[in-house]
């Protein structure tokens, strides 16, 4: 094993002597909680299996992602959101898929991680903003649907997914702990570590994780190219003088790879850096009730190559070894107040960011050439790019069932092109016609939604209109051997910011034992960004688009053991300009699951079922994905189990695609022509699959 394999695999570990001090202060703490709260443990739900995320409240999921779900827990953010209706996700292989909401993909879904944003830095988003983040790790999740919040930055026209740690709060000197193991099908081995120190002064909090899987075998037996290893560790020093005030800062590090049987090239670094701090203060006793600060700084280092976890293709124009190198720098601030009078309720605030990308490319590996690997070449930088916003988002309870929400915010957005050439893939080069130029915009902004509680039924109704215009991304501008509009010098000179308006509308219902939603919504996109990639090389351009869809949710109580639940989600969109489907639009999808709870244990069965997708575009899509062909139906049976052994012990088990189905997903990369794959063949997914998760909170 090299060197660098055994950093990776100690890394999540390094902090071991104080994990065993959490270890037995945790055990005393048990005992302290135990001895003051001995019905606690009747308090205590039935272990379940997680196998369909319901809405919480109108466009608005609130999740736990320490919660076991099904399919097999999940390795990066992507995986875990599919699980929620209205997600999909852009597959590859085993890990790291770029996730899709309502159809609508990259920036124009808001992703943070403690209200920061992780930039991935590869042109096609091999390490996607998902693929850092891991899931386990964290507390909340927080997804809002639509433009329907103006508060956490710019762009969302999709919606926005926030993955939160909360602070520890602890009246008296304590600790706690949450770890877990899960072991499965294909060498899947997971270990997570969540545990704090602290008292009523502050804490001290450690998370940690590992994640490793070999390549999956298909439902014909076939192996897919797909294994990954990665690691997560991260550190929060709070200090909490009084109740009200927290100042808090974070470090965090990762690394891994990942093997693609979508892609010519594999993930064979993807190294994380990340520091924050936060500062808030609550309950100011006036109209000025909260004060938030946050400042973030993300760093990605990102390696791919052909020669690490594959045998280069001797019949493709990368025969030799060959790799490249790019990072992304990415520094963010934010600063919030919260106002309240009697019947209002508003936060304003302002943000900013600035973020930096940086390129370098082997050389040689080509035609008999001597390979030189890229950490041997300085570092180009090739785009700059700056917003800076402002916002006010108030929430007007009218009356005692009635409640409008309106948001506004203004965005100055701006990128540089710092490229001085291209080049192709056999060296050549050419002069870029807009090296040094510097494009900016002044974006807008805003909705406005209402409320409504039915009188004597626990039931709302809603109703919202929200318009976003959306700077393009570093993908949409910068991606190499991108060509613009016609008329256009490239992408960076012709590609206009999109703006997206859109009706969103819906009901919402708790019973005491019946839980049902239903959204649907409908937008007009001006200026849809859409790749083409029938010609010899990728075009970028801007067409008019509608959307529509819609999901729902019911959550049932049978009896008081039997319960179900079911969702269905659906995404239509059409390319208005030129008279065709949108590409990369995900099947009509149902979720159907049936659980059985008694005691201290459960069971329970998942049927997902999957429309098969006729309205495509061939050729067209987006900086990761295209259309090419149509694609087949499937249902896929699995199973779960789960089981509290004692307060601090749950032991979890299932067995994902029981009838060993083979598949594929729509939204797909394709085979790769180095794994054997013929052209435009779907990757399948895993066939059978047991797993085992074992969860400890003390």
């Amino acid at each position: 094993m090299s060197t660098r394999s055994l950093l990776i695999s100690a890394a999540p570990f390094r902090l071991a002597p104080l994990c065993v001090g959490l270890l037995l202060a945790t055990q005393a703490h048990a005992a302290q909680t135990t001895e003051h709260d001995p019905e606690h443990h009747a308090l205590q739900l039935p272990p379940t299996v997680v196998t369909a995320v319901q809405q919480s409240s109108p466009l608005t999921v609130v999740a736990d992602p320490k919660d076991p779900r099904q399919p097999v827990p999940a390795s990066d953010a992507a995986d875990y959101l599919k699980t929620i209706p209205g997600f999909s996700a852009i597959r590859s292989g085993g890990s790291n898929s770029d996730p899709v909401l309502r159809g609508m993909f990259g920036s124009r879904l808001l992703l943070l991680t403690d209200g920061g944003q992780m930039l991935g830095a590869c042109p096609g988003r091999m390490d996607a903003p998902s693929s850092y983040i891991s899931p386990e790790t964290f507390d909340l999740l927080t997804v809002t649907k639509g433009p329907q919040t103006v508060i956490w930055g710019a762009g969302a026209s999709a919606g926005v997914v926030r993955f939160d740690r909360e602070p520890e709060r602890f009246g008296e000197l304590g600790a706690r702990l949450h770890a877990s193991v899960l072991a499965g099908s294909n060498g899947r081995f997971d270990q997570t570590l969540d545990g704090a120190v602290g008292g009523e002064q502050g804490y001290l909090r450690v998370t940690g994780n590992r994640s490793h899987s070999d390549d999956y075998a298909n439902g014909n037996g076939d192996t897919i190219p797909s294994r990954w290893d990665k690691w997560n560790g991260d550190v929060a020093l709070g200090w909490t003088p009084d109740a009200d005030t927290l100042i808090e800062i974070t470090a965090g590090r990762g690394d891994g790879e990942a093997r693609y049987g979508g892609r010519s090239m594999d993930g064979t670094q993807f190294q994380r850096e990340s520091l924050g701090l936060r500062v808030e203060r609550s309950n100011l006793g006036g109209v000025l009730d909260k004060v938030e600060a946050k400042v973030y700084y993300n760093y990605a280092d990102h390696i791919m190559d052909n020669f690490r976890l594959r045998v280069p293709d001797p019949t493709s124009m990368m025969a030799g070894p060959m790799a490249a190198q790019v990072d992304r720098r990415t520094l963010g601030a934010r600063l919030a107040a919260t106002w309240k009078w009697q019947d209002v309720e508003l936060i304003t605030g302002v943000d900013a960011q600035r973020s930096e990308h940086r390129q370098r490319v082997s050389g040689g590996g080509m035609m008999g050439m001597p390979y030189v690997d890229a950490d041997r070449f300085p570092w180009n930088k090739d785009a700059l790019m700056h917003n800076y916003g402002a916002f006010a988002e108030a929430t007007w309870s009218l009356d005692e069932r009635d409640r409008l929400i309106s948001g506004a915010r203004l965005d100055r957005a701006s990128a540089k092109d710092y490229r001085a050439n291209f080049s192709d893939m056999m060296g050549m080069t050419t002069p870029n016609p807009t090296a040094g130029e510097t494009r900016a915009d002044t974006l807008p902004s805003g909705f406005v939604r209402y409320e409504h509680d039915l009188s004597g039924s626990p039931t709302t109704l809603y109703a919202g209109i929200g318009h976003v215009q959306r700077f393009p991304d570093y993908w949409e501008l910068f991606s190499a051997g991108l060509n613009g509009p016609a008329g256009a010098d490239n992408a960076f000179d012709g590609i206009k910011p999109e703006k997206t308006t859109q009706l969103d509308i819906g009901i919402q219902y708790k019973g005491d034992a019946l839980q049902a939603w239903a959204s649907a919504y409908v937008g007009q996109v001006r200026d849809y960004i859409l790749f083409d990639y029938r010609g010899m090389s990728t075009q970028a351009d801007n067409v008019d688009a509608r959307i529509m869809g819609g999901e729902l949710g019911v959550a049932y109580d049978l009896t008081t053991n039997w319960k179900t639940d079911a969702t269905l989600a659906y995404a239509w969109g059409k390319n208005s300009s030129d008279g065709e489907a949108l590409p990369q639009m995900p099947p009509l999808e149902a979720r159907l699951g049936l659980t059985y709870q008694r005691d201290d244990w459960s069971v329970g069965g998942l049927w997902r079922v999957v429309d098969g997708q006729g309205r495509i575009a061939d050729g067209r899509g987006n900086v990761v994905g295209q259309d090419f062909g149509d694609s087949a139906g499937f249902g896929v049976l699995s199973l779960n189990g789960a089981y509290r052994v004692s307060e601090q012990v749950k032991l979890s088990a299932g067995v994902d695609n029981l009838l060993d189905k083979q598949y594929a997903e729509h939204l797909n990369l394709g085979g790769d022509s180095g794994f054997g794959f013929p052209a435009e063949t779907r990757i399948d997914e895993p066939g059978r699959t047991l797993w085992a998760k074992v969860d400890f909170d003390f």
